[in-house]
């Protein structure tokens, strides 16, 4: 079964259903894609890439001074 290699994500599974109402079983596939992280070649789904990518993000001045 593919997982993603950092966060562990498996397929999902779903039913497929028919005009006459006849459901079977499918599984919905991840968007698992080769990245190479820190020199080792992964296989990383697209949330998670799409989480590497992103900057992190920045402390409230706000929330800190209410704790």
């Amino acid at each position: 079964m593919p997982n993603c290699d950092l966060c562990g994500r498996e397929p999902l599974k779903g039913n497929a259903v028919s005009h006459s109402n006849a459901k079977t079983i499918r599984r919905q596939k991840l968007n698992l894609q080769s990245k190479k992280i820190n020199g080792k070649k992964m296989r990383v789904c697209a949330r998670c890439i799409k989480t590497l990518i992103k900057p992190a993000r920045k402390k409230n001045k706000k929330s800190e001074a209410a704790k």
